[in-house]
């Protein structure tokens, strides 16, 4: 039977998941040690910023052709915040139940078993919930260096407007 991994293994492998992403895009990444705005790291690329919420689960609730996670609430207003200065985002990385699956060394590589889904809460309206609202991830947003990109083409729109900006 497979056992449970801990909170601090999932966000770490979460992590080791985004820094590897980012860095074959070219992003910089931000680590932060205080989750206090529902950020655990940002993305920078060229002045823009791109904010991130990690989740990692064993077990994902499928629905609809993709996930869904219960967010606490707090952490949605704080992501969906029309005020922000840089786009949030939920990214909820699946790792196989068995712990020891997760990384696989070879004599040329690493491999880590998970794969992710990215959903953006920038301008979403109000939760559901009162503690938690459930958050759609779908399975054609997965997360990848090109769906970084694409979450830059929404800070760029936050910073300069429809169609204006950088290239």
């Amino acid at each position: 039977m497979a056992s449970q991994a801990t909170s601090w293994q999932k966000e770490q492998v979460s992590r080791a998941f985004v820094h590897a992403l980012a860095t074959q895009g070219g992003y910089t990444v931000c680590d932060w040690n205080v989750d206090k705005d529902g950020v655990d790291v940002t993305l920078r690329a060229r002045g823009l910023m791109v904010d991130i919420q990690l989740k990692c689960t064993q077990n994902p609730r499928t629905s609809r052709s993709g996930y869904s996670f219960d967010l606490d609430v707090e952490t949605y207003d704080k992501l969906r915040d029309p005020e922000r200065s840089a786009p949030g985002h939920l990214a909820l990385l699946i790792v196989p139940p068995d712990i020891g699956r997760w990384v696989t060394h070879q004599s040329d590589s690493i491999i880590l078993a998970c794969h992710g889904y990215w959903a953006s809460l920038h301008g979403m309206g109000q939760a559901a919930g009162s503690a938690t609202t459930a958050i759609h991830l779908p399975e054609h947003q997965e997360l990848t260096v090109k769906a970084m990109g694409s979450m830059f083409d929404t800070a760029r729109r936050m910073a300069f407007g429809t169609g204006l900006g950088l290239n």
